[in-house]
């Protein structure tokens, strides 16, 4: 038995070396995506269908009656590190945060599985599942059930199903001019992920980025009551500069965003100098290049931080300027320490972009 174990332990290979990507890194990209959507109907012809998919927000939104919605959204992907708790963790923090990006109140989730059932050891699978299962219990949720395949390569992610009062849904197209950019995680997990994968990440690095994608994004239900907090969104596989493009042309306005402002994880630009970038970051620069201005003065290093693909990342807030300091006291009170205030909305636009400075 031991021997079988030993032998068993040897041959298992890491969760990473089974799939082609990681992680939100793993996203289409906004431009093939828009492509192969260009077919899908729209949801006018279903007037409780608040938010649907017109404006890329984060999930849908269905009304129930005048004091109830319903938000329904999906997220998966393939393994981002090798610890399979870790794995479920993340995936199941990264599918709650379209929730609490709506403003909402996770009330539910479905598991959806996808394995090389006769590849990865069965205990390695049934850890990811206790993964998530351990966020969902943190976020006051059951996993009331799911789906499950035999795949290629290992998949895990959520179905998750919210709450919001109809009036109070935080959209992606609501920013205003004289708002203030707040940001509440810091940026670089493609990149730890693409140094963890050619084993060059540091144990210390290793666990800030755990740290950070399975905080989950519990300030949104707060926010959402307020007023003072017109858009949001959260920065997740299509970069910062990605999801922000996608507020600017969802509000029809224009961003600016102060690079030196942004926080990044500390050893990320180090690790982006060494090369740990991943393919992500070129295809959702490619993307997203025609509604982005990059100042001249800066490098390719600051736009592969900035199209970097987070999983799990922070959230992304358009605020009334009166609001910074409560919306910031909020974050640091749930243990946000690295939100900050990145930028603002400059002016309505019919050529809506982001600019960098």
């Amino acid at each position: 038995m031991a021997e079988n174990s030993s032998t068993q332990l040897i041959d298992t290979p890491r969760l990473t070396s089974l799939s082609h990507g990681g992680g939100c890194g793993c996203k289409i990209a906004p431009d093939v995506l828009s492509k192969l959507m260009s077919n899908m109907p729209q949801g006018k012809a279903f007037p409780n269908l608040l938010v649907g998919n017109e404006t890329a927000d984060d999930a849908a939104v269905y009304k129930l009656n005048d004091q109830q919605a319903l938000i329904a959204t999906t997220d998966f992907f393939m393994p981002i590190v090798d610890d399979p708790y870790d794995f479920g963790r993340i995936a199941a923090t990264n599918a709650l945060s379209d929730i609490y990006a709506m403003g909402g109140t996770p009330a539910m989730a479905l598991a959806l599985v996808a394995m090389p059932i006769n590849v990865l050891p069965h205990e390695q699978i049934a850890e990811i599942l206790k993964g998530g299962a351990d966020v969902c219990h943190q976020a006051g949720i059951p996993v009331s059930g799911g789906h499950s395949i035999d795949s290629v390569e290992p998949i895990y992610g959520l179905a998750a199903m919210g709450t919001v009062h109809p009036e109070r849904i935080k959209r992606n197209s609501s920013a205003q001019v004289g708002d203030v950019l707040i940001l509440s995680k810091g940026i670089g997990i493609g990149i730890f992920s693409a140094a963890l994968k050619k084993n060059a990440l540091s144990e210390a690095a290793y666990q800030l980025m755990i740290n950070s994608t399975t905080q989950l994004n519990t300030p949104g239900a707060k926010l959402g009551p307020l007023d003072s907090v017109h858009a949001m969104t959260d920065v997740t596989g299509f970069g910062l500069l990605g999801h922000s493009s996608e507020i600017a042309r969802a509000s029809g306005v224009e961003l600016s965003i102060d690079v030196a402002k942004v926080p990044f994880l500390e050893g990320a630009r180090e690790l982006a100098q060494q090369g740990f970038i991943t393919g992500a970051s070129g295809r959702n620069w490619h993307a997203i290049s025609d509604y982005i201005d990059l100042a001249d003065s800066l490098t390719e290093v600051d736009r592969a931080l900035l199209t970097d693909p987070q999983t799990s990342g922070g959230l992304l807030l358009a605020v009334s300027p009166d609001a910074v300091d409560e919306v910031l006291a909020l974050f640091e009170s749930e243990g946000f320490a690295l939100a900050t205030v990145i930028g603002e909305v400059t002016q309505s636009t019919d050529t809506p972009k982001v600019i960098v400075t």
